[in-house]
């Protein structure tokens, strides 16, 4: 992933500073049962046609459960203009530290 803006979670405050775009690129199944409160589902496949959703302009933070997927949208997103950052070890990394997840029903996990 060299070459790509990359974060890790301890990089990233907490809480979320007001202007940070986070966008989760993992499949609906996966965003269901747990994602960062305020993210935005946009899966890895449908990128390419949603980007005029994600703003231009601020900080995007790009996560998926380990960070490839999230690395290959963090690079595209910069290639396009984008000041955009993967998450280092995904979701994985970010509730191995503690961090919450919220889920649509029940407790919330990384799938």
């Amino acid at each position: 992933m060299s070459g790509i803006p990359t974060v890790s979670v301890d990089q990233v405050p907490q809480p979320l500073p007001e202007g940070l775009f986070v966008v989760d690129v993992r499949e609906p199944v996966e965003w269901a049962h747990g994602r960062i409160d305020g993210s935005v589902h946009i899966p890895m496949s449908e990128i390419v046609e949603r980007i005029g959703e994600i703003p231009n302009g601020g900080q995007v933070l790009v996560v998926c459960k380990v960070g490839a997927r999230s690395a290959r949208v963090a690079e595209y997103l910069v290639q396009s203009g984008y000041e955009a950052f993967n998450l280092d070890g995904g979701l994985l990394d970010w509730v191995g530290a503690g961090r919450p997840l919220v889920a649509d029903t029940g407790d919330a996990f990384v799938v």
